[in-house]
């Protein structure tokens, strides 16, 4: 299991529980780990889109493309700067 914690009013807004966790059984990257769960995922989907979703791993920054295993914390946060176009800087 992983622990998911959302920060930001804008992301806690888009869904009922600000903390849950998601069953992986091997190492996944985030964004297939989205996929996988789709129905807790989805109401984020159009701010990961537009790159506003700062997403950390046990604290260090990442991207959609780093690997999540058991026992990990995910952190989504809610960045949104114009001038930055969003949290981009980190996430291809």
């Amino acid at each position: 299991m992983i622990k998911v914690l959302v920060y930001g009013q804008t992301l806690q807004d888009a869904v009922e529980e600000p903390e849950f966790e998601c069953e992986v059984l091997e190492p996944i990257a985030i964004r297939d780990l989205f996929q996988a769960h789709a129905d807790k995922f989805d109401p984020f989907q159009s701010f990961i889109d537009s790159n506003q979703v700062m997403i950390t791993i046990n604290m260090r920054i990442s991207t959609l493309e780093s690997k999540i295993k058991d026992g990990d914390t995910l952190k989504l946060t809610h960045q949104f700067n114009p001038e930055l176009e969003g949290a981009r800087w980190h996430n291809p």
